[in-house]
C-alpha cells in the first residue's frame, strides 16, 4: 500500500465513525476529511454532526444534500424495474449506498485525497456495496477499512478508546439496535432481533404507528403514475422527493409499511432485520396496479425476471455497471405506457389498490363481462386449446400405442 496523505471518510456522527477519525490519524499519520451524506436520515441525525466530526479530530466536513437526487435517480428507476429483494425487501439500505459512495468520491477529488474510507463491518454487505462502488469510479484509490483491520472489538472497546483521547461521544454501552434510515425507509437489526423465534417489541419499530393503534378508519389516497414513476398524490403534483415524503407521513399513520425477515446476506450467512417503508409500499402497490392494466402476459413475465435481477444486482452493489444500464434500458422500455391513476385505500398495516385507470389499459369490459357480448366468439377457443395442448396430445398418444 502507498502512502497515505489525506483519507475522505463517510462520517455519521455515531460512536463507530467517532473511534475512526483518531484511528486513521493514528495509524496512518494521515489527514482525515469527514463526508456526511443527508438522505433524508432525519435532522436529528445531522444536527451538531460537523461539530461531532471536528471534535473527533477531523479537518473538514462536507455535509452534501442528496435527498433529491437519491429519489429521482436512483429509488425511481429502482421501482420502474419492479425490484424486491427475495420477495419482500424494498431495498432502502441498498439503493442508498451507490449515490452515497458517488458523492463521497467526488468530494475525495474535491479535496485531493488518496484514499477513502467507510465504518462498515466484515460481516454485512455494505463493505462489498461500498468498496464495489469506489472501484468502478475510484479504482486509484486507497480503501482503509478500519473493522478488517483494528483490535476493537466491541461497543465498550469503542468507548473506551474515546474516553481515553478525551473525545466526546454521545453513544452509550447499552444501544440495544442498529438502524440505518434515509427517506425511503428504515431498518432495525440487532437487540431480541437475533433471534427469529422472538417477536419484536415495541421498541423496535421508530417510524410507523402500530397496526392495533391505527385510526379504525380507512383513508384513501389517489397516486398519478406517468411512465412508471408516480408525480402527483392526491390530485397535487409534487416532485418525486416530495411525493414519497408526503406518503411516508400518511401512511405511518396507518402502520403500512412493516416487514420482518430473515434475508440471505451476500457475504453468505443470514440476518433478521423489521423495516419501516411506509410511503415506498404505497408507491409500489399504485405500479403493480398500473402495470396489471398495461402490460399483456409475455410482458408481464419478463418484468418479473427484469425485477429479480434487478434486485440482485442493486442488492449485491453493483449499480456503477454495464449490467444495472442494461436492465434497466428493458425495463423502462415497459413503462412507456405506464400511465394512469390508482386510488389505494390504507387501513390498519394494510394498503390495497381499490380503483385504477389508465389510457393505455388493455383491459376491456366489452371482451371480459360474463354478461352477453358481441365481440368475442367463444366458439374460437375449441381450435386455440387443442393447438395449444398439441405437444401433450401427441406425447399421450405415443403413450397409449406403447
Amino acid at each position: 500500500m502507498s502512502e497515505v496523505k489525506k483519507v475522505v471518510l463517510a462520517y455519521s456522527g455515531g460512536l463507530d465513525t467517532s473511534a475512526i477519525v483518531p484511528w486513521l490519524k493514528e495509524n496512518y499519520g494521515c489527514e482525515v476529511v469527514a463526508f456526511v451524506a443527508d438522505v433524508g436520515q432525519g435532522e436529528e441525525e445531522l444536527v451538531g454532526v460537523e461539530e461531532k466530526a471536528l471534535a473527533s479530530g477531523a479537518s473538514e466536513c462536507h455535509i452534501v444534500d442528496l435527498k433529491e437526487q437519491l429519489v429521482s435517480d436512483y429509488i425511481y428507476p429502482t421501482l420502474q424495474t419492479g425490484a424486491v429483494y427475495e420477495g419482500t425487501y424494498l431495498l432502502g439500505t441498498s439503493m442508498a449506498r451507490p449515490i452515497i459512495a458517488k458523492a463521497q468520491v467526488e468530494v475525495a477529488r474535491k479535496v485531493g485525497a488518496d484514499a477513502l474510507s467507510h465504518g462498515c463491518t466484515g460481516k454485512g454487505n455494505d463493505q462489498v456495496r461500498f468498496e464495489s462502488c469506489f472501484s468502478a469510479l475510484a479504482p486509484d484509490l486507497q480503501v482503509i477499512a478500519p473493522w478488517r483491520e483494528w483490535e476493537l472489538s466491541s461497543r465498550e472497546s469503542l468507548l473506551d478508546y474515546l474516553a481515553q483521547r478525551q473525545i466526546p461521544c454521545s453513544a452509550s454501552a447499552t444501544k440495544i439496535y442498529s438502524r440505518d434510515a434515509n427517506i425511503w425507509h428504515i431498518s432495525h437489526e440487532g437487540g431480541e432481533l437475533e433471534d427469529p423465534w422472538n417477536q419484536p417489541s415495541d421498541q423496535v419499530w421508530t417510524l410507523t404507528t402500530s397496526p392495533e393503534q391505527a385510526p379504525d378508519k380507512a383513508e384513501y389516497v389517489s397516486l398519478l403514475v406517468e411512465q412508471g414513476q408516480v408525480v402527483g398524490v392526491n390530485g397535487e403534483r409534487y416532485s418525486p422527493y416530495q411525493c414519497l415524503v408526503k406518503l411516508n407521513n400518511i401512511a405511518a399513520a396507518h402502520g403500512v409499511g412493516r416487514i420482518d425477515i430473515v434475508e440471505n446476506r451476500l457475504v453468505g450467512m443470514k440476518s433478521r432485520g423489521c423495516y419501516e417503508t411506509p410511503g415506498g409500499t404505497v408507491i409500489m402497490a399504485a405500479l403493480q396496479a398500473i402495470d396489471e392494466l398495461v402490460l399483456d402476459k409475455s410482458s408481464r413475465k419478463w418484468k418479473e425476471t427484469l425485477s429479480s435481477e434487478f434486485s440482485h444486482l442493486v442488492y449485491d452493489g453493483r449499480w456503477f455497471t454495464p449490467l444495472k444500464d442494461s436492465i434497466l434500458a428493458a425495463a423502462q422500455a415497459l413503462t412507456v405506457d405506464a400511465s394512469g391513476e390508482v386510488v389505494l385505500k390504507l387501513y390498519k398495516g394494510h394498503v390495497t389498490a381499490v380503483q385504477k385507470q389508465s389510457i393505455n389499459s388493455l383491459y376491456s369490459e366489452d371482451f371480459a363481462t360474463f354478461g352477453e357480448d358481441d365481440v368475442y366468439d367463444q366458439s374460437h377457443a375449441e381450435g386455440f386449446i387443442r393447438l395449444f395442448s398439441l405437444s401433450s396430445r401427441i406425447a399421450a398418444l405415443n403413450k397409449q400405442k406403447s
